[in-house]
């Protein structure tokens, strides 16, 4: 058997017809961009987020880089993040002009630790973007706490977590603005590149919706700004998704359980972790192997099977070569959990359509590696999960 990493294809045939039906409309429409296919999905996604404004742009890391801008975000500033989560998060800070400041994450969700914030907050921090990482919510209370303290800024990282929420607080409730990508591989995804912003203020809304389209809010006025807009077919798109976004994030979260009782008791790696009173989203399910040297065997002996496994995020940003250290980022303290996370970390597929069948062969074949190392595997929980629990796991 073979079982695929991405269901794209299936999505798109089980709702063909939904799809195919709204391109259509934007087609015979004529109106391409900034249409009223546009204007409908934003008004949808804005109602879904539980938040007044919603804006499409071209991409998720325009949504964090122009969302930072629109704050008053840039040279000279800080704005502290953790490592352990895809480039963008980071390159979005690079690309504003301001410095972004690595703190570790929690060793069991894998988001941002509030306890490591404050030790990294100096008279240049401006804000903090938590990521929430593999469709677990950080413990946006907590931060929250922290930023009004200092009078600091909030910007959700959402790319992960469409659907997700806390105990008592939806993502984008807590912050000043939390943003998103649509690329194809996400809970909600369309046929290429796109995303968005969702906030409750209306300046923020203003200035975006300004800097997305070259700094113009009337025909041929224009000042500073650029060209990032989500155009009408990905809104047509994505406006037909919107609609069964719940109802995959709970077959999500079913295949998530399946694969949890299916490969509890195994040796050689450590589960994930979905706090109590959380909805955790599963975009991702990461296993994390108990030494970093049997990442790359495990993944290796999954693929040659016929099980397209995966990587997210196997390099830690601050151990990229490409990332601009001294002036463009810096780390507070050690980061061990960051830097295990993304030296044991393997994703097994995981999309709606999957079926209990392939599900199950997956673990099968997971368990057969595991037979086979678990006379060698330490006792207790691995490098990943073995940093001291912070205050949003405890």
């Amino acid at each position: 058997m073979k079982v695929e990493f991405y269901g794209h294809v299936r999505q798109y045939h089980n709702i063909q017809a939904e799809i195919d039906a709204n391109i259509k409309k934007v087609l015979e429409s004529g109106n391409y961009v900034q249409g009223p296919m546009l204007k409908q999905f934003e008004a949808e996604f804005a109602a879904y987020s539980g938040t007044k404004y919603a804006i499409g742009v071209a991409n998720g890391t325009d949504a964090i880089w122009l969302a930072l801008m629109a704050l008053g975000v840039g040279p000279g500033d800080e704005v502290i993040t953790h490592p352990n989560t895809f480039f963008a998060t980071a390159e979005a800070i690079w690309i504003a002009g301001a410095t972004a400041v690595f703190v570790d994450c929690c060793p069991k969700t894998k988001c941002i630790c509030p306890e490591k914030i404050e030790a990294a907050i100096t008279p240049r921090t401006k804000a903090i973007i938590p990521v929430h990482l593999y469709g677990q919510c950080a413990d946006m209370v907590a931060i929250k706490k922290i930023a009004d303290k200092h009078g600091l800024k909030v910007i959700e990282d959402n790319a992960q977590g469409i659907g997700a929420h806390g105990p008592n607080f939806k993502i984008g409730q807590l912050s000043d603005a939390a943003t998103t990508s649509f690329i194809i591989q996400k809970n909600l995804g369309t046929f290429g590149d796109s995303g968005a912003l969702v906030t409750n203020s209306a300046e923020i809304d203003a200035k975006v919706r300004k800097l997305r389209n070259h700094g113009s809010n009337a025909r041929n006025v224009h000042s500073y700004g650029f060209n990032s807009r989500l155009d009408d077919l990905h809104a047509g798109v994505l406006s037909a998704k919107l609609k069964h976004i719940d109802a995959w994030n709970d077959q999500r979260r079913q295949w998530a359980a399946r694969y949890t009782a299916g490969l509890v008791g195994c040796k050689t790696f450590d589960l994930p972790v979905a706090l109590p009173d959380y909805r955790h989203v599963y975009h991702l399910y990461v296993i994390e192997t108990k030494k970093p040297e049997w990442r790359d065997a495990l993944v290796k002996h999954l693929n040659d099977a016929g099980v397209d496994a995966k990587t997210h995020y196997s390099i830690a940003i601050h151990q990229q070569a490409g990332y601009p250290w001294g002036k463009g980022a810096r780390i507070v303290g050690a980061v061990p959990n960051a830097e295990a996370n993304a030296a044991c970390c393997i994703s097994l597929p995981m999309f709606p359509e999957l079926t209990a069948e392939e599900v199950d062969f997956v673990i099968a074949k997971v368990k057969e590696w595991d037979a086979k190392y678990a006379s060698q595997a330490p006792a207790g929980k691995g490098p990943a999960q073995s940093g001291a629990a912070c205050g949003c796991c405890r």
